[in-house]
């Protein structure tokens, strides 16, 4: 469910940014091009809602190093653009909306969080049924 999410995401950044701003979904501790978008989900939770409905709460982090000097007011321009591009994604054919938008920008890099959060249903295996059942029984008295 999160790499759909995380691929739904990354589909959102290339439609709205192109192919000039690379997204990676793996810490890159070397080598790092800028501009880039580094995606990761934050504290993923799954809660048991009804049945065998579950509430999955995805946040996740979306990071975007600036390219340029005025790194401040880079990152409050994509920030903008993230905040309409992000607000609704495709994930396995369904549109999920996200919540809790908001972000910060913190030694340069922005830091942009939302969530993804949906109801999932938990479907198990069927279990053949028997087709016949005798028993039998003795009562005292």
């Amino acid at each position: 469910m999160i790499n759909s999410i995380i691929a739904a995401i990354t589909t959102c950044l290339k439609a709205e940014f192109g192919s000039r701003y690379k997204v990676h979904m793996e810490e890159k501790k070397q080598g790092l091009m800028e501009p880039c978008f580094f995606i990761s989900c934050i504290n993923p939770d799954s809660q048991l809602f009804l049945g065998k409905h579950y509430m999955r709460k995805n946040q996740f982090c979306i990071q975007y190093f600036p390219e340029t000097e005025k790194k401040k007011q880079e990152c409050y321009s994509i920030a903008e653009r993230l905040l309409l591009c992000l607000r609704q994604i495709t994930v396995m054919g369904a549109m999920v909306r996200g919540t809790r938008m908001h972000y910060e920008v913190v030694e340069g890099i922005l830091h942009f969080f939302i969530n993804y959060d949906m109801y999932v249903y938990d479907a198990e295996e069927e279990i053949p049924v028997m087709e016949k059942l005798s028993s039998k029984t003795d009562v005292k008295g």
